[in-house]
């Protein structure tokens, strides 16, 4: 049986904590990560239950090898200091900086919302790490964070001096979100100034190692996470995201051209759910239209990098914590993504 994370999941609510219930619902299981078998996890304790807690470790890795995990490995931990308060600090302005150990820094964004740029973005930082490189993607979306459920990444980011933030990572994906630090049905009621010190705090004080790339899924518009990211990093490129219809159109040229004025280069342009194969009859059909962002792009002079389906499986990966490119690697849906990242490498900004 093929371990997932749902599996591992219904093995460990059957393990009971001493305080009577099992050990999900009792909030101690921290960093699940599941990976060609391999089940890998955090057991977040007060220091003054780490005896107790000692048979329910060796039940846990017992029962996950009997489940069919090829190897197990579960740390117990007391809890770290808190992460950073991200809210804003006062500074001196400055330009552009490189953030530490990362080599380019890629945009994903959309004018509007609802085009699926969080899924494309999900979907390119997998690919690329599918290819060998070194990928952070974080998720500038503050008002709807998505990636830590496209990613299959739960637990709260630790923070051993309470300054730096120590990220988390799954399908070779190093991952940041400030909805990695709320609960999920928590709103972010915050107003610009606060934005972008979060935003700051997340580029620069979270220790993403050497990357090659980091993706920085934005929200979409043309605001001030956009503006803060291009004043305070360097970023190298900027990607388009766009499905085919004049609305979503009208709202990627103001996009365009804000990073136009931001002086941030347009990588390209990605025509996301371009045309929709039915699954019983085969009959194509192109339900937001077709073709306009290559009109488009071919208009302001930039690429296309690629025309994505619509298509269930996309979304049912993306919903599932695996994005197709790692779910379904080899699938009709997941060659876009794969010739994306391969063209991104290639021109050397990935």
């Amino acid at each position: 049986m093929t371990l997932t994370r749902d599996t591992v999941l219904e093995v460990l609510k059957g393990i009971e904590a001493p305080d009577g219930s099992d050990i999900v619902s009792a909030g101690v299981v921290r960093a699940l990560d599941v990976t060609d078998g391999a089940v890998r996890f955090v057991l977040e304790i007060a220091a003054t239950q780490a005896k107790a807690y000692e048979a329910v470790q060796a039940e846990a890795e017992t029962r996950l090898a009997d489940a069919g995990a090829s190897k197990v490995s579960v740390v117990m931990t007391s809890p770290t200091p808190a992460p950073p308060d991200l809210k804003p600090r006062r500074s001196e302005p400055s330009g552009p900086q490189k953030i530490p150990g990362v080599a380019h820094i890629l945009a994903i964004a959309s004018g509007k919302g609802g085009v699926g740029k969080s899924t494309v973005a999900a979907n390119l930082a997998c690919a690329l790490a599918a290819q060998g490189r070194r990928v952070g993607l974080l998720d500038a979306d503050v008002y709807g964070p998505s990636q830590p459920r496209m990613l299959g990444v739960s637990g709260r980011p630790a923070s051993p001096d309470g300054k730096t933030i120590l990220p988390l990572r799954n399908h070779g994906v190093t991952l940041m979100s400030i909805g990695l630090l709320t609960n999920d049905d928590q709103a972010v009621v915050w107003r610009g100034p606060m934005l972008m010190g979060a935003l700051q705090q997340m580029m620069m004080q979270v220790q993403w190692g050497a990357l090659d790339v980091l993706i920085v899924d934005l929200p979409p518009g043309t605001g001030d996470v956009q503006m803060t990211l291009s004043q305070k990093a360097q970023v190298d490129g900027a990607v388009i995201v766009s499905t085919p219809q004049d609305v979503a159109l009208l709202d990627a040229r103001k996009g365009i051209d804000m990073f136009k004025q931001l002086n941030v280069p347009i990588t390209g342009m990605i025509e996301n759910m371009s045309t929709h194969i039915c699954s019983q009859c085969g009959h194509e059909e192109h339900v937001f239209g077709h073709g306009g962002v290559a009109a488009e792009a071919e208009k302001l002079g930039v690429p296309l990098l690629a025309e994505v389906p619509l298509h269930l499986d996309i979304r049912l990966a993306s919903d599932g914590g695996a994005p197709i490119v790692v779910s379904k690697p080899d699938s009709p849906q997941a060659k876009a993504f794969h010739e994306v990242a391969s063209r991104l490498v290639a021109e050397g900004v990935a």
